[in-house]
């Protein structure tokens, strides 16, 4: 299964085949404007080559783009930001599909989420996550299991950076009533979800049981937009193993309206905090008794 390198190059290229249009140069003449040699500019653009993130600053002088935050994103594409990821830290326990898919999260500016199993995780409580990781991945050291812990919490400071990425989330009701780590954490859970719709900037619905079946139970997927360019968006499907990327324009139409089609089906918000708020209840008094 590709990872996001693969899928970064192919769109990084793309756009920079764009920016060579606007500027009204062929890749031969870009290519002898930089000093190089023709068939460099044409794997970069194909995407068949990795590209260093001086290559694209070099590129991006050829063209006359003087934008910054342009630029600082087509050299974090290229995999090689100014900035070094924080999850690098955790490289010892994060594989390595993980850590590319906290740099697409970091690097966005909005996610579509469909869930059917359960909370996504820039939403989840530290116990829920506990619970979740232990029961996943019982094989664990008890140190692994509280650094991914540490990760998915550090995760969820997107929500709340200056630039906050904008979460919409359809959960089926199964993620609701599955007591992940028993009643009491699941309430706390519940509670914190209910407290995350009101919060600007998330979008919160859920697909009640009663609307049968629906295109979402055949997987969870989260669609990724980012800033500046609109043909960036990429599509990734949890697998047990790994993730899968999508960045095909055919695909990522096809998951954007079966997203569309989820949303109009589930409960408008405030239906949606309604039924929350009651399965919360219906587990406090479950973990009360």
């Amino acid at each position: 299964m590709e990872r996001v390198p693969a899928v970064r190059r192919r769109k990084l290229g793309g756009e920079l085949r764009r920016l060579r249009d606007l500027s009204g140069m062929t890749s031969g003449q870009a290519a002898e404007a930089a000093g190089w040699h023709q068939s460099k500019v044409s794997r970069i653009e194909t995407g068949t080559s990795s590209v260093s993130a001086e290559d694209v600053e070099v590129l991006l002088d050829v063209y006359g783009v003087r934008d910054r935050d342009l630029r600082d994103l087509l050299a974090t594409l290229a995999g090689q930001g100014r900035q070094r990821g924080w999850w690098q830290d955790f490289r010892d326990v994060l594989p390595v599909e993980y850590r590319d898919f906290i740099s697409l999260e970091a690097g966005a500016s909005r996610a579509r989420s469909m869930e059917n199993s359960v909370v996504p995780g820039l939403l989840q409580t530290p116990a829920y996550a506990l619970a979740l990781t232990r029961d996943v991945m019982p094989q664990l050291s008890a140190r692994e299991v509280e650094a991914l812990v540490d990760v998915r919490i550090a995760r969820q400071a997107v929500l709340r950076q200056k630039a906050p990425l904008e979460l919409w989330a359809v959960l089926d009701e199964a993620v609701l009533r599955r007591a992940v780590g028993g009643p009491a954490v699941m309430s706390e859970q519940l509670r914190s979800l209910e407290r995350a719709a009101t919060e600007p900037g998330i979008r919160l619905q859920v697909l009640p049981f009663g609307a049968g079946g629906h295109i979402g139970v055949t997987g969870s997927f989260v669609i990724f937009s980012f800033p500046r360019i609109a043909d960036l968006d990429v599509v990734v499907i949890d697998h047990l193993t790994s993730s899968l990327y999508v960045d095909r324009k055919e695909d990522i139409t096809a998951y954007g309206a079966a997203f569309t089609r989820l949303s109009n089906i589930a409960l408008p918000r405030d239906e949606s905090v309604a039924l929350i708020r009651r399965i919360a209840e219906e587990m406090s008094r479950f973990a009360g008794a």
